[in-house]
């Protein structure tokens, strides 16, 4: 069952295939989700501290009836957190708000604040001054591993020339239609596993006919076909759901997709319009 299989990190730490993303999940409605999840099979759930659920989260963890050792947490610095104070304030204030002695994976969420992404800032500087806090949270064992989310390859080498401790992940949006083959090429040169968010394109898949297709041949839903697609790139799948039933369906992906169809697949049209989730940042269209 691929909820039991891992991908060993850089650093040794391992890491389990699919998570459970609790992106839009109300802080409190989380615990419920994360409880939810773990009584499925999940074993790594992914928050934020944008998302404003990192108390229910916590909670979630705290209570699922399993060991914590067994469940492997994810949060995100704020993207507008570049500075080494500010990002130390932010640690301890995600472990405090989860209730845990120590976070699995903290990301720096964006290389840039949202309402400056994609600007030509790439806040090198900044950057590397919150680096040198995780780099500290590591070596005090409040973090086991870290990591950058939304990175390109230029944000990479900022952290990579002056690190100390080397980013083991690179999060970034992937999905059918939309891979960044050479970022995702060039985090693995680099050293990193690529986490895939979103790989149902924000539901946006759910209304392409091509991909129904190809999902209705396999006899699997939109959503498992999307899952298995990212799998198969060697990426880690980050599905949202609230849902028990679809946390179960979104699990259920151990076939295969031909070598063909994975072609096909990649060489459908990109997404023009991402709906609702088309106002933030990551999401625009150049």
């Amino acid at each position: 069952m691929i909820l039991q299989e891992t991908y060993t990190l850089a650093d040794g730490v391992e890491i389990p295939k699919i998570g459970l993303g609790t992106w839009f999940i109300d802080d409190g409605d989380a615990a419920r989700a994360v409880r939810d999840a773990v009584e499925a099979g999940y074993r790594h759930i992914d928050s934020a501290q944008a998302y404003g659920n990192e108390r229910g989260v916590g909670e979630g963890v705290r209570s699922c009836g399993v060991s914590r050792d067994e469940v492997f947490v994810t949060t995100k610095l704020a993207a507008d957190i570049k500075s080494h104070d500010a990002a130390v304030i932010a640690i301890d204030g995600s472990l405090e708000a989860l209730g845990l002695d120590r976070i699995d994976l903290v990301l720096i969420h964006s290389p840039q604040p949202w309402d400056s992404f994609g600007s030509e800032d790439r806040c090198f500087d900044g950057n590397r001054e919150a680096w040198r806090a995780l780099e500290e949270a590591v070596a005090a064992g409040k973090v086991r591993t870290i990591g950058v989310s939304n990175f390109q390859e230029p944000d990479l080498d900022n952290i990579l020339d002056a690190c100390e401790v080397a980013p083991t992940v690179n999060q970034v949006l992937a999905h059918v239609t939309n891979v960044p083959t050479e970022l995702i090429e060039g985090s693995r040169r680099r050293g990193m596993l690529v986490e895939a968010y979103s790989p149902m394109g924000h539901g946006e898949l759910f209304k392409d006919k091509d991909v129904a297709a190809v999902a209705e041949r396999y006899g699997v839903s939109i959503a498992q076909l999307a899952i298995r697609y990212t799998l198969q790139l060697g990426l880690l799948p980050l599905p949202k759901t609230a849902d028990p039933d679809h946390m179960r369906s979104n699990a259920a992906v151990d076939f295969a997709i031909s070598d063909e169809d994975m072609r096909a697949l990649s060489g459908l049209d990109e997404i023009a319009d991402y709906g609702e989730a088309g106002v933030f940042p990551v999401y625009a269209r150049s």
